[in-house]
């Protein structure tokens, strides 16, 4: 394929959205409309990207960071320059630097990359200066309609609704917003575009100007109804991150995952799961997830930013930026807190709380406990209702339990404190001075004991 660069038109003021946040950063599950736009992009080729922004755009600039370049689009409220200017601050950073342009809109979070290379390839071989993305699956109120030679079906031009005639408002197939240009063809056209009646300079005004040039505009159609979609409201916004939603898991139950209900399960675009695994309704995964094989999550499970290892089961509870090694158990109605680290073959119940605490391999905390800065060595029995006393008002502090330890039900661990291996805590206790290994701890305040046997007052 020839030296190709893009240009995402991302100015947009974005009103509609009634939004303090640029337009194109709302986001699409779980990731930013612009983001979805450049990462197709990027699968696409690996050519300069320049994002044509507005004054300032810091926002902008720190969510996609130096992967792309800037080219500034100052926007008079007056009367808005347009698409075409818009375009026309990238001629400076791509002059000379390209064979073809790639033009797109960066409220488009549903293009795809298989039909950005379809709609270069289609450029490259038809030898045309311009070639557009177009569809006649859409509704086209409200859009560019493509306006061909009723007897050769040549493109003849874009026409814009507001300036359109009832004749070509009637016209189906409509512009997609997505273009090719020649890039030697693109530069100088782009200086000969008159305002319009609204003054602003339209980019889709150089398909006439080609075709009055007598060279050749081609098209692409698109297949999918959905991926020329503009976002303009927050309406639009539900109706991308419906389709995107519905893409998402279509891709997943291709792949080998079970989803019950599509209709109430939330996967965002960074999510990665494994074959066999089973998601039942009301099921959230969300930010970077990763999710093993042959899991089941759900129903009513959300999960942020979270490693499940392979053979795992997360029913009704929430896990925020945690790692769950394999065949760990949760739930229901427990919440894994940031830092929380499960070891393989660990049960965690009902009603349990766990932050920034490691609990070891084949540790049992079976109901209504908390586990909060703690070291939790393995094969440790949590009783229902111990807890972690780790903040004194001023700082957390960290309990250290080792492995083998019986922690018996409603012990208080006042941190910083130490349980050493093999010891136990009584029913009640209140741990407030470190326990020796093989050591029983009972009371208020505890008092450390000699362990013999098997302690009596446990849970059940």
């Amino acid at each position: 394929m020839s030296n190709w660069a893009t240009v995402v038109l991302a100015a947009g003021q974005g009103k509609r959205m009634r939004s303090s946040v640029p337009k194109v950063l709302h986001k699409v599950c779980g990731k930013e409309m612009v983001r979805h736009v450049v990462d197709a992009v990027r699968e696409t080729q690996g050519g300069p990207v320049v994002l044509v922004v507005a004054p300032g755009a810091n926002e902008v600039r720190q969510c996609l960071g130096d992967g792309v370049r800037y080219a500034v689009q100052e926007q008079p409220e007056d009367k808005p320059p347009g698409t075409g200017h818009a375009l026309m601050q990238a001629e400076t950073l791509l002059r000379g630097k390209a064979t073809h342009v790639l033009v797109l809109m960066g409220d488009t979070p549903l293009v795809q990359s298989a039909t950005l290379k379809r709609l270069m390839a289609q450029h490259e071989d038809s030898g045309a200066v311009a070639t557009l993305l177009t569809s006649d699956l859409v509704p086209p109120a409200g859009l560019g309609h493509i306006k061909r030679d009723k007897e050769s079906r040549r493109i003849l031009a874009i026409v814009e609704e507001m300036d359109a005639t009832e004749e070509e408002r009637a016209i189906r197939e409509i512009n997609g917003g997505m273009y090719c240009f020649r890039a030697d063809w693109l530069w100088p056209a782009l200086h000969r575009l008159l305002p319009s009646r609204s003054g602003e300079l339209y980019l889709t005004d150089l398909v006439a100007m080609a075709v009055r040039d007598g060279l050749l505009v081609g098209n692409v159609a698109s297949t999918e109804e959905m991926e020329i979609f503009g976002v303009n409201t927050r309406i639009q916004l539900a109706q991308a991150e419906k389709a995107m939603r519905e893409r998402i898991l279509n891709h997943w139950m291709e792949a080998g995952v079970t989803v019950i209900d599509p209709a109430s399960t939330y996967v965002d675009a960074g999510v990665a799961i494994g074959p066999d695994t089973v998601l039942y309704p009301n099921t959230t995964l969300a930010g970077r997830t990763t999710i093993g094989e042959r899991c089941t999550v759900g129903p009513n499970a959300l999960i942020y930013d979270s490693s499940v290892g392979d053979d795992c089961k997360v029913v009704a509870s929430m896990l925020e930026q945690v790692v769950l090694e394999s065949r760990v158990d949760v739930g229901p109605f427990s919440h894994l807190r940031p830092g929380a680290v499960i070891e393989r073959d660990v049960h965690i119940g009902n009603f349990a709380e766990v932050k920034n605490s490691r609990l070891g391999q084949g540790t049992k905390m079976g109901h209504f406990s908390y586990m909060g800065d703690a070291q939790v060595g393995r094969n440790v029995n949590i009783g229902a209702g111990a807890i972690t006393c780790n903040f004194d008002g001023e700082k957390k502090n960290p309990t250290e339990i080792g492995d083998d330890v019986f922690i018996g039900s409603d012990t208080m661990l006042v941190a910083p404190v130490k349980v050493g291996p093999r010891s136990a805590t009584g029913a009640g206790a209140v741990v407030n001075k470190d326990v020796p290994p093989d050591s029983l701890a009972v009371g208020i305040p505890a008092r450390i004991r000699g362990r013999s046997g098997k302690v009596e007052t446990n849970d059940s």
